[in-house]
Order: C-alpha cells, then structure tokens, then sequence
C-alpha cells in the first residue's frame, strides 16, 4: 500500500505539494510590506502603557494614519492609552439596571452551595415557579447575562446594541442535551469504538491515548468552559450543522465582519477524529524516528531536514515499500527537488486519496511496514466518515457566502491532531484571499508552539491566510485525570505560569509573523487583563494599527466588560462570544457558566469592584435612570 496516497477526501480538491523553503528565515513573501495606499481608509492608533496600575486617556492629536511597518519614522502617530479603569466607558453600554444584575449574579456565584447543587435548585425553582415564571426569573439574573436570546432575532438589539460601542459578536448556538452520566458513557462508547474492536477486542495495537475508555467516557467531566457533544446517530448530525447553517447566516444578518463558531464533534461520529489523530501522530513520531537515525533529532522541528537519498535507503532497507516504489513517493511536482524532506514535506504525503479507511495506514517502527490501524473497516463506516468530511466542507462553503468567519473551536488532545488537520485543510481551500476559517490552538498543552509554528510556516510556503485563535484551554482537569490513569505522558503544561509563558510565546511569535507578513490573523481570547495588556504593548513596539484588523480580541458575553468596551470604543477589533438559545436548553451552558464564574470571581474582586464603583458614580451624578445612548 503507497503512503503517498493517504488524505485529500479530508476535503475535495487538491491544494498541491510544498514548495521546500531552505533556512528557518522567513520567506522573501512573509517580509512584504504594504503601502499606505494598500490601506483601508481609517484613524490608525498605538497603544503605549503607561506605568503599571496608571490610568490614561485618549491624547488630543491630529490623527494620522500609521505606516505598518516599524522602519516608518516619517508618520506621526495617535496615541491611544487604555485605562481599563475608567468605569464609565466600561459600561456604558449598561443600564443601571443590568450592573445591577451583574453584581447580583457574579456575588451568587461566589456561593459554593448555590453553585454546586445548581442544577437541583434549577429543578426545584422551575416546580415552584412554574415554567413561565422560571424563565421570567431566569431571564432577569443568570440567562439574561450570559445569553444574547432564545433565536437568531431575538439576539439582534444586543448584537446592534455592542456593535454601537465598538463590540462585535462570535455567534455561538449554545443548546446541548442535558444526558446523566450514564447515558453520555454509553453513547461515547457506542461512537468511538469500530466494529472491528467490538467483535476483536484488543486485536488491533492501539496506542492507549487514542481509544476509548469507559472511565472518561462522559466528556463533561471536570469542564466547565465548553460545551460537549454526543454522537447519536448521522440524522442529529445532519440537524446540528443545519444549526451551525443558520448560527451562520445569522452571523451575516447581523453583521458585516462576524465571526460563527463550530465544533467538529457535532458533526460526526467521534471515532473517525480519533483514529485520524492516532495516524497523524504516529507518521509524526515516524518522522521524528527517521530523523534521529541522521542524527538531527535534537533540532528545533522545522530544522529536521532529512536527506533525501538517506531517507529512500533507510525506508528500503526498512523494507516499508519497494525500492520504485519509495522513488516514486518523493518524485512529486516540487517535493524533494531541494534534496532534502521537511517535517511539512513529510505531511505532504498523507494525501489525495478516494477511499477514506486508506487514511488509517501508520508506519510499524518495530517491523519497517505499513499496517492497517484496524484489520477491517466496515462499509457503514467508510459512509460516517466521508459524510462528516461533507458537513466540514458544507459549513465552510456558508461561511465564504455570507462574508462570515468560521472559528473551529479546539477539543480534547485525542482528538486535536485530526480536528487541526481538517481546519488547516479549509484553510488551505478557504483562506485563499482572505481570513475565513480560524484554528483553535490551546496554549496549556506542551506542544502549542510547536504546532503554531508548523502551520503558520504552511501557510507562509502555500500563500494563504493564517487564522489563529489563542487560549489558554478548557479540558485541563480531565486531561491530566486521563493521562494519569490511563498511563501516557501528561500533554499540559506543568503550572499557570507555564501556560501563561506559552500563551505569551505564541503570541508573540504570530505578532511577529504579522508584523513581517500581513496575511497573518490572531484572536487573543482572553479574560487576562495582563495577558491583553501584553498584546497592546507589543503591537505598539510592532508598530501594529487596531486599524488593520489583524489582532483580535475575545472575551465572554456577560463577563470581562471592563477589558472589551475599551477595547470597542479605542479602535480595536474586540469580540463577546454570544451564545444563544431557548432557557431550558441552555441550562447546561448557564450551568458552567456559574462554576467558570465561581473561581473566576474569588480570585479576583476586581469585576466586582468596577461595578461597584461605576453605579455608585451615577447615582452620586444624579443618573439613577440612565439608559445607554446608541
């Protein structure tokens, strides 16, 4: 079986082979600077800190537009100071009445009791009240300040409403099924486990990482900041990415440059995602292998140039395919004339193929061959996973029509390689002439900057647009628990503050990449105010203008207020993810809301602190009834 026929039904049509890029520099490409007439009219602005904890304001200057690049000493620059502070421009977007809610909801989630028998209380209250009074109840505290509104017009006048203060919207459908313990383990399993280890149990050599286990079966467990799907059958598939359609077009109705966010576990069956991971990782770890047999493991991983004729003799000698046949897998259009096969070169090789099962092939280090991940893969299958990779295409294909940015939010690690995979195959597809697809990359794991910096390089060899989201990650409990039970090295970083100085290292690193190559974009998604005011420093060392509309920033609906609006009303591209949906649907998202709340709100006071500050301002100005302005 030739490995050099491995993936593109991932998504139809060929994005062609790399080009080799000698060095690790940048390319002459990446280092192209625009002119100031390339510019969109606008204000350019800088952000400068200030000392720590000095509050700062908006210097009158002429404003002028900023040269995007650090060399200009010519263009005189406005000067924008954040004061994350300044309480009255925070809210105003905010009735009296909703700092009000605020304080009220984010003092409730304080209270330990409240928030670990929320769901027995929401039980309880919906008996007492009844279901219209309920959500009357719900509307006016806990639904009314996480959720936008039960459907896509009922989110519009918040929508319009931020939009007014600088602030767009990351669309988010947040209904999930409100399944016990039970029933998720039994769907998990019945999903991730193929017919052929059913009827062979522990016949096929899995790596332990990459099955499924019944312990961590019901994927909710230990988090609290995303949501998480079931796989019950192709037809609720079907229904989700109508969901994710409509979330979609909504996103286009209500805006001109709004972002929709999906997750590719809602679009098929979850063990397709783990088998692709569990092959994508293991030609990886081949790579990694082949390299240390010419002594190079010890480089940085796009240093890894294999020589191309010590490669074909060890792959011959290893007796992974016949001697004609390996000549022919490095004989493409562009791969391997430098002489040498990079770790993206090496990727290449998984692609273009019809049959979806021939993506399961890994490499046997101990044999030299290429083996079948299952022994038989069942026709019933074959259909699940090709239909998954339909709904991808279909989904992208909705955004580019209605002028919508699609954010694929990141999953668990076992699933990450495949589901990294697939985005960077739209983007290759997408991204063409502008940012529309955007990859999650979760800076807790040990390997984010490793994997930002391979894609990023892609993107810079193939000239498209490089779409990142940045966070610091959502399963970080529940992927130690795992790795440590199951027995495979823990894939997270060992404290916050390793994370913190993996967050700030790929920031800066996509910064960088920006400053020198404009067809880069990043979303800082964070609630962070050191981690933004980083962002803001660095942009203004970079010379990097809010203006361009390559940095963005990202924060929850309903928390953070404080770090958006100013953001919105300087000039800078800030975003609320908006989730949305009927109250009893989204008692599971509102559920983890009040737990993410709950740390959130006893480590820091400072939310609470604002608001305290901001309505006491008003009601000693006289402004007991003051209404937003918009």
């Amino acid at each position: 079986m030739s490995y050099a026929k491995l993936v593109s039904a991932l998504v139809r049509g060929n994005s062609g082979k790399l080009r080799i890029c000698s060095g690790r520099c940048r390319s002459t490409a990446a280092s192209t600077k625009r002119s100031l007439e390339e510019k969109e009219p606008g204000v350019g602005a800088v952000v400068e800190e200030k000392e720590p904890g000095v509050g700062a304001v908006v210097e009158a200057q002429p404003l002028e537009l900023i040269h995007q690049t650090r060399s200009s000493k010519d263009t005189p620059l406005s000067r924008v100071h954040i004061d994350f502070d300044n309480t009255k421009e925070a809210y105003e977007s905010k009735g009296n009445a909703e700092l009000i809610r605020s304080l009220v909801v984010f003092k409730l989630c304080t209270v330990d009791v409240l928030v670990e028998k929320n769901k027995e209380l929401i039980d309880l209250s919906r008996k007492v009240l009844g279901q219209w009074l309920f959500e009357k109840v719900m509307k006016m505290t806990f639904y009314g300040q996480f959720v936008a509104g039960e459907d896509q017009e009922s989110i519009k006048p918040l929508i319009k409403k931020n939009q007014a203060f600088g602030v767009g919207a990351v669309l988010d459908y947040s209904v999930e099924e409100d399944l016990t313990q039970e029933e998720a383990v039994k769907k998990e399993m019945d999903a991730c486990v193929s017919e052929a280890e059913k009827e062979s149990p522990g016949a096929a050599h899995r790596e332990k990482k990459y099955k499924a286990h019944r312990q961590f079966g019901d994927r909710r467990g230990g988090v609290i900041s995303a949501r998480t799907y079931f796989y019950a059958d192709e037809a609720k598939c079907d229904n989700q990415m109508e969901t994710f359609i409509k979330c979609i077009k909504a996103s286009g109705g209500a805006s001109v440059d709004g972002f929709s966010a999906i997750k590719l576990t809602a679009l098929g069956r979850p063990q397709f995602l783990l088998q692709f991971s569990e092959v994508l990782v293991q030609w990886r770890n081949f790579f990694s292998f082949l390299a240390a047999q010419q002594g190079k493991s010890e480089m940085m991983l796009l240093e890894q140039k294999l020589e191309l004729d010590q490669l074909k003799a060890n792959l011959t000698q290893m007796g992974v395919g016949a001697k004609d046949d390996i000549e022919n897998w490095f004989t493409g259009e562009k791969l391997g004339l430098s002489g040498t096969i990079d770790l993206l070169d090496w990727n290449s090789l998984i692609n273009d193929t019809t049959k979806i099962s021939n993506l399961l092939m890994v490499p046997n280090i101990e044999t030299g061959q290429l083996e079948p991940l299952l022994k038989t893969f069942t026709d019933r299958e074959e259909r699940q996973m090709k239909r998954m990779l339909q709904r991808v295409d279909i989904l992208a294909k909705h955004a580019v029509e209605n002028g919508v940015r699609l954010m694929v939010d990141a999953e668990q690690t076992y699933f990450q390689p495949a589901i990294s995979r697939l985005t960077l195959e739209m983007q290759r597809r997408f991204n063409k002439e502008k940012p529309i697809i955007f990859n999650t990359y979760q800076c807790y794991l040990k390997d984010a900057y490793d994997n930002v910096t391979v894609d990023v390089e892609l993107s810079r060899r193939e000239g498209w647009y490089f779409g990142a989201k940045l966070v610091r990650g959502a399963y970080m409990y529940q992927e130690r628990a795992r790795a440590e039970e199951i027995g495979y090295e823990d894939p997270i970083n060992p404290d916050y503050e390793a994370t913190n100085r993996m967050y700030q290292k790929c920031l800066e690193y996509l910064l960088e990449e920006i400053e020198h190559n404009r067809k880069a974009n990043v979303m800082v998604a964070t609630h962070n105010e050191e981690t933004v005011k980083f962002t803001l420093q660095k942009m203004n060392e970079m010379g990097l203008s809010p203006t361009e509309n390559k940095v963005y920033f990202g924060q929850l609906l309903g928390m953070c207020d404080q770090i958006s609006f100013p953001l919105g009303q300087a000039g800078f591209p800030v975003y609320k993810y908006v989730p949305y949906g009927p109250v009893n649907e989204v008692i599971p998202y509102l559920s983890r809301r009040a737990q993410e709340n709950r740390g959130f709100m006893k480590g820091s006071q400072r939310e609470r602190s604002l608001l305290w500050k901001e309505l006491k301002r008003r009601l000693l100005c006289g402004q007991i009834f003051y209404k937003p302005v918009y």
